[in-house]
């Protein structure tokens, strides 16, 4: 009896030194997703130098973390996170998961991503447990950030016995990622979680790293952006701006925004994007008429640019983008999780292909 009480104590403070949480700072591990290591912060999106030269709403969405995410490897039994939001936003058309909340992945050996849980948050600090009770093996997993926030500190929690280390599997690829510019939609809006952005979506299924470049109800072809975007050595530039551009804007700044990327990558495919038929086209007479005038003037500077013998530039129609339901977005424009799926269908296979 005495000796079963002994055995029975051992295994109690043995399981409960194992249950207790040691967090680690994030900082330590793989940041995918950011344009440029010149950022004063580690979760933001612009380089320091844009501060005083963007315009001031543009400045703040490259605070929001959208499409970063952390890689790490551990064998732990249980993963909970802490972290600090920066803006604590709160949105009536998205969920608070997907706007300020964490999202967390693991990899099969087949070399896919599998989704495990979501962090929800309460506000603007947070402590959550992600996911508990898993056999204690190594696993390689990828943690995505806000995409409608930034942070202040994450901190990435594991068994106290644990150990948590650098990943060994380099998924995504990191070299030549794929650069998104683009709008809300692009940001990630309005994802349930942050995995379901369409760009995270697509990195998933290419396993390469893709950097988000949305702003959401800014995406005026600002210059600087450009000059972001070009100093990144892409496999392929996605420029989805055209929701956001007004046709002045897409005449004004369009070619010129295109050629200083080009400058610098002129072999690198470059892919535009039309503006989505959104369900309220159907039955808004001026926001349908709007919509045709800017894909009309798209195409127009875009067989300008093929006239001009520009290689590698690609037009995706949106005619398929969401389907003929009706059914995906969440407020007639932002996307529902269906909708960045059916995104994702239609663009990835152009990428794959464009891809060298």
């Amino acid at each position: 009896m005495k000796r079963e009480f002994c055995i029975f104590i051992v295994l109690f403070l043995v399981f409960h030194i194992h249950a207790q949480l040691v967090y680690h700072d994030a900082s330590n591990f793989p940041l995918l997703g950011r344009a440029t290591e010149s950022a004063g912060a580690r979760y933001e999106r612009f380089p320091d130098s844009l501060k005083n030269i963007s315009r001031a709403p543009l400045w703040n969405l490259s605070r929001n973390s959208a499409g970063m995410a952390i890689r790490f490897r551990t064998n732990s039994t249980t993963i909970a996170a802490k972290w600090v939001a920066l803006f604590n936003t709160h949105m009536n058309h998205m969920t608070d998961t997907g706007a300020k909340g964490l999202d967390l992945y693991c990899l099969q050996k087949n070399g896919d991503w599998r989704f495990v849980n979501s962090a929800r948050p309460k506000g603007k600090t947070n402590q959550v447990t992600i996911i508990k009770n898993m056999h204690p093996e190594e696993r390689e997993y990828m943690l995505y950030l806000p995409l409608y926030d930034g942070l202040i500190s994450l901190s990435i929690g594991v068994d106290s016995l644990a150990t948590i280390s650098q990943p060994l599997v380099e998924y995504p690829i990191r070299k030549n990622p794929v650069v998104f510019y683009g709008t809300s939609i692009l940001q990630g809006g309005c994802a349930s979680r942050p995995g379901m952005a369409h760009t995270n979506i697509i990195s998933r299924r290419l396993n390469r790293e893709c950097i988000n470049l949305g702003f959401s109800g800014n995406a005026f072809l600002d210059l600087e952006v450009a000059k972001v975007i070009a100093e990144v050595e892409a496999s392929v530039f996605v420029l989805d701006f055209v929701p956001n551009a007004s046709v002045a804007k897409m005449k004004e700044r369009m070619e010129t925004f295109y050629r200083i990327i080009r400058g610098k990558h002129p072999d690198t495919p470059s892919i535009f994007i039309e503006d989505p038929i959104f369900p309220h086209t159907f039955y808004d007479e001026r926001v349908a008429k709007e919509v045709r005038r800017k894909n009309d003037t798209l195409k127009e500077i875009f067989n300008h640019l093929k006239k001009r013998n520009e290689k590698n530039i690609i037009l995706i129609s949106s005619k398929n983008m969401l389907g003929e339901d009706g059914e995906a977005t969440v407020d007639g424009i932002h996307f529902t999780d269906l909708g960045m799926m059916r995104y994702a269908d239609l663009v990835c296979p152009v990428i794959k292909k464009a891809i060298r």
